[in-house]
């Protein structure tokens, strides 16, 4: 046969196909998806989000050594320099993560010495918290950047001793019963409303030495970095997806 022929065969059985199917075919009505209710307001949780803090409670996070050390004032959560991080009591696996933060005053810091933190999905994978305001240092570990992986599409760090928002999209490594890679964990991140990291693939883990590598594990907390600096964080929910 040949091919132009063939080309018209097929176009014609494909339509007769289609045109013996009713729409019907193509819509399906269950199972319906949840109902939930807008925050009220940007950046406010939705109905069906986990409040991590809401400026008064830390009974959601642990410390290194028991309840979590660091300081609440004014409705906010400021890290206690020398205490260690701290971490949700939850673990978590595919998550949306909306949480702000601010860095202190710079004094006579700058690069990795100013403003600095880290927000750890599952304890070991690293968006960096760090002042961008004219503060050069690495750009796989300036603010937005997936630590030592991946630099931001942008510096969209507004101005230092303004509040910084997160929303991240987080979808968690698979591993087999054999503990094997089955799928990588993949990143979305807006920071203030511009997209800094496009469903990011991570190689592995973020270590601040050597290259990235995944282990084996299954949900594990949230964990937020004390680095030495206080920085303080307000406004953290979550929801499982």
């Amino acid at each position: 046969m040949k091919k132009g022929l063939f080309t018209s065969v097929l176009i014609l059985l494909t339509f007769n196909l289609f045109a013996q199917m009713v729409p019907e075919e193509t819509e399906w009505y269950a199972p319906v998806p949840p109902k939930v209710n807008p925050g009220e307001g940007p950046g406010r949780a939705p109905s069906d989000a986990i409040i991590l803090f809401d400026g008064v409670d830390l009974s959601q996070w642990k410390g290194e050594k028991g309840d979590a050390p660091w300081e609440i004032r004014n409705g906010e959560l400021t890290v206690k320099p020398g205490t260690g991080s701290i971490m949700t009591r939850q673990h978590f696996a595919d998550v949306q993560l909306h949480i702000e933060f601010r860095s202190p005053d710079p004094e006579q810091h700058h690069g990795q010495n100013r403003g600095n933190s880290g927000i750890f999905l599952q304890s070991k994978y690293e968006v960096q918290v760090l002042d961008g305001d004219h503060n050069p240092t690495y750009v796989n570990g300036m603010v937005g950047s997936i630590y030592k992986q991946q630099a931001p599409l942008a510096n969209a760090y507004t101005r230092n001793g303004e509040w910084q928002v997160y929303d991240i999209y987080w979808r968690a490594p698979l591993f087999g019963t054999d503990g094997q890679l089955e799928s990588p964990a993949m990143i979305t991140v807006v920071l203030n409303g511009i997209l800094v990291q496009n469903n990011f693939v991570l190689k592995g883990d973020t270590p601040y030495i050597g290259y990235p590598t995944y282990t084996p594990h299954g949900r594990l907390p949230l964990m937020l970095q004390d680095h030495g600096t206080e920085v303080s964080y307000r406004n953290i929910w979550i929801r499982e997806l």
